[in-house]
């Protein structure tokens, strides 16, 4: 889970934030990876999803999306969103069991520590349905550190997760990479991830 400081960041900048990820060209490639390797109609968790951007477009790929976040400040921006089913939560909260078709992590359990890892994963894999999907975008890297504004970060290689994910079940299928700045301004190394069950 994201630690207080982390939390009051987003908090106090979910406007700012949100403003910043209306448009995100990084993602669109992984955005579409992940629906197209869904079924039409399909129940999808947008798992940390900050202001709603990407539920947005969930939804208008026609899914049923559930958003969760543990910011308040998101939370708030998020529910803006006409239809959406959104509420706050943090990752150790998860208790859904073979709901989900697809799960949507777009760089949000980058802020909880490695040692959570191992747990937050083996909750999303039990969330979906058999065969379902998990996407997963976290910052490249090794350690954990705060940024400028006080962000708490994990950093990880795809070779980390990809083994984190195989006792789950979880296939890695698809890799992505690039680097962008983030909402500190710092442009930094990121990967993306499709996994299938």
């Amino acid at each position: 889970m994201s630690d207080a400081k982390t939390l009051q960041v987003y908090d106090e900048g979910a406007a700012e934030y949100a403003a910043m990820v209306r448009q995100d060209p990084d993602g669109a490639a992984s955005l579409e990876a992940f629906v197209a390797a869904l079924p039409q109609g399909a129940h999808v968790l947008d798992l940390g999803c900050g202001p709603g951007t990407w539920a947005q477009h969930l939804m208008a790929a026609g899914f049923r999306v559930d958003a969760i976040d543990a910011s308040a400040g998101m939370v708030a921006e998020a529910a803006r969103l006409p239809g959406l089913n959104v509420r706050q939560a943090r990752f150790d909260e998860i208790e859904a069991k073979d709901v989900y078709d697809g799960i949507w992590a777009n760089f949000s359990l980058l802020h909880a520590p490695k040692a959570e890892m191992p747990g937050h994963l083996a909750r999303l894999a039990r969330a979906l349905i058999p065969g379902g999907v998990l996407h997963i975008g976290l910052k490249q890297g090794t350690g954990e550190s705060r940024d400028s504004l006080g962000r708490f970060y994990a950093y990880y290689s795809a070779g980390e997760v990809t083994a984190l994910l195989a006792p789950l079940g979880l296939s890695v299928r698809e890799i992505r990479h690039g680097a962008a700045p983030g909402f500190d301004g710092v442009v930094a190394p990121w990967f993306t991830l499709l996994a299938h069950g």
